[in-house]
């Protein structure tokens, strides 16, 4: 395999930093983005101690324009879209302007980003490559999270239809699907609707709501080692050839072929 120019976006903390560190040490050269100034200078600091000189950090902000901007200008072979935020809750009952937020960050700004890469990419005639990092959420629906989840849905199609659309450039698409990792990400995405979840004003009640999330998060298999994923993202972002979609463990790509091949029977 040839020696990648990668920009990784929400690689401040889980996945992304990990991945970020793991693919310099493989001796590509990474531009590794946070959203944040202090999670820049934390990563820094961490790349500095490594001793990477091929681990750039940058501030990034998928919706800040002049961010989104200069980035456009770096010299890139291959986009992983990685960075995401989760709002959880009873989509019945959810603020609309809570899933507005999220289809911004995680489907809308993500798009603008990657479209000004291919309309480069085009122009130079340069075979690039984009990843997304969806979710197994984004082949299946669990309460609670069906917002959340709804936004990688949303980047499931897009990703299939740029795969599409951009192989006779030359370009590569593919999609990176975690099952329950321990990055931390889950459970804080869990506390999102107790900031507006109200006994007295909601059907959808705090201690039920709480109830869902410690059954799906609770368990050995809503806590897995984030290792595991690194790993493969450190092998699957890099590489000239692949599946198209990577989930990641198999006994999560088991379940969802599992649970779509039951969604053809399930009744009301």
């Amino acid at each position: 395999m040839n020696k990648k120019h990668i920009l990784i976006t929400g690689a401040g903390s889980g996945f992304g930093e990990g991945a970020a560190i793991g693919m310099a040490k493989n001796g590509h050269t990474v531009i590794a983005t946070a959203q944040i100034s202090p999670q820049v200078a934390q990563l820094r600091s961490k790349v500095e101690q490594l001793g990477l000189k091929n681990l750039i950090v940058e501030k990034l902000d998928l919706l800040d324009p002049y961010d989104v901007a200069h980035a456009q200008s770096w010299d890139i072979d291959v986009l992983f879209n990685n960075a995401g935020v989760g709002e959880a809750g009873p989509v019945s009952e959810i603020p609309i302007e809570l899933v507005r937020r999220n289809f911004e960050v995680n489907v809308f700004a993500p798009l603008v980003l990657t479209q000004g890469f291919i309309r480069k990419w085009i122009q130079q005639k340069k075979a690039g490559k984009i990843v997304f990092t969806s979710s197994m959420g984004g082949l299946f629906t669990p309460a609670g999270f069906g917002v959340y989840v709804s936004t990688k849905h949303a980047l499931e199609a897009i990703a299939e239809s740029l795969e599409q659309e951009l192989k006779p450039f030359g370009i590569k698409v593919q999609t990176i699907n975690p099952g329950a990792y321990l990055t931390g990400y889950n459970e804080t995405m869990a506390d999102t609707p107790f900031r507006w979840l109200d006994d007295s004003q909601n059907f959808t009640k705090r201690a039920t709501m709480r109830a869902t999330f410690d059954s799906l998060l609770g368990t050995p298999q809503g806590r897995l080692d984030p290792a595991e994923m690194i790993a493969r993202m450190i092998e699957i972002v890099p590489a000239d050839t692949g599946k198209f979609r990577n989930v990641v463990p198999q006994f999560v790509e088991d379940m969802l072929k599992k649970h779509q091949t039951e969604a053809w029977e399930k009744q009301i």
